[in-house]
């Protein structure tokens, strides 16, 4: 396994890769790995000849007073699971690289951007799809490989890649759990015992309303009257938003179906979870929901 930090020497890997006749699978990450990454990167062993790892933490993602500065960050404990799933390389650029000196270019999605974490955090969709752009053309993978657990910016990006012709697969892969419901983030290491108890909700949140959809309830008026009843019950949790959109256009829906997203962002104390589930696949009750 070697570790790149020049996008040069990237490049150039990626060049004798597709020389050869290999196909490139892709993982961009911004590291501090968890199960969730490794399905992924797993799958990218399985679909391509080289499997590529990016670990950045891309600042322009995150606005004023985010945790750009203390977000988690150990490249050898991430070596250590890039090496157990059998990735090739790691991709582990300098910011100053990837934004050099003089550096004002932006990739922009429009429409699917505005609402959910769009609303809330404006800006960070544009430093989303700016670094994936970068890194698409840095490593020009065949397949690259994204979390569902991060649903909205895995729309976004498909649009951005349909939209400016990019010749590349992008596969979503579904979200990986903790024992207890949650869904793993690198975020999660944030959390101490209480609130790591706390945050059940939103997995109970999930359950309930795969439980009343299951029974004929459709209005996402009721539904997210449902939802909000658990989370109220925990003093602990600030909701940024629930809704109910399609899962492609993201456009809100007044009658849940099959095809409706279920997205939420609720505040744990100072950690800010998502979490979501397409209202037709269902969701396992790990408790009386």
């Amino acid at each position: 396994m070697q570790i790149i930090t020049n996008l040069k020497e990237m490049r150039e890997k990626a060049r004798e890769a597709r020389a050869g006749g290999k196909t490139i699978a892709f993982v961009p990450t911004m590291g501090f790995l968890h199960e969730g990454h490794a399905s992924l990167l797993r799958e990218g062993r399985r679909r391509g000849d080289v499997l590529v790892l990016s670990i950045f933490v891309n600042p322009t993602q995150f606005g004023a007073g985010e945790d750009y500065e203390t977000y988690p960050r150990s490249l050898e404990r991430d070596a250590a699971v890039a090496r157990e799933t059998g990735v090739d390389i790691i991709f582990a650029p300098d910011s100053r690289e990837m934004y050099p000196e003089g550096y004002q270019t932006f990739v922009n999605v429009d429409q699917l951007t505005l609402p959910l974490c769009g609303a809330s955090r404006p800006g960070h969709f544009r430093g989303v799809t700016t670094v994936v752009a970068k890194l698409l053309n840095i490593v020009t993978p065949h397949t690259a490989l994204f979390g569902e657990k991060d649903f909205q910016q895995l729309a976004v990006i498909r649009r951005m890649v349909a939209d400016l012709n990019m010749d590349v697969e992008i596969v979503g892969m579904p979200i990986v759990r903790e024992a207890d419901g949650l869904a793993m983030s690198s975020r999660n290491s944030y959390l101490s015992r209480e609130e790591r108890k706390s945050a059940s909700c939103l997995n109970r949140s999930l359950a309930a309303v795969a439980y009343n959809y299951g029974r004929g309830v459709t209005s996402s008026g009721l539904l997210r009257e449902k939802v909000m009843e658990i989370l109220a019950a925990e003093p602990s949790a600030v909701v940024e938003y629930v809704d109910f959109r399609h899962k492609d256009t993201l456009e809100p829906v007044e009658r849940v179906s099959d095809d409706t997203l279920l997205a939420l962002a609720v505040r744990i104390g100072k950690t800010r979870l998502i979490d979501n589930m397409i209202v037709g696949r269902g969701f396992p009750c790990r408790e009386k929901c």
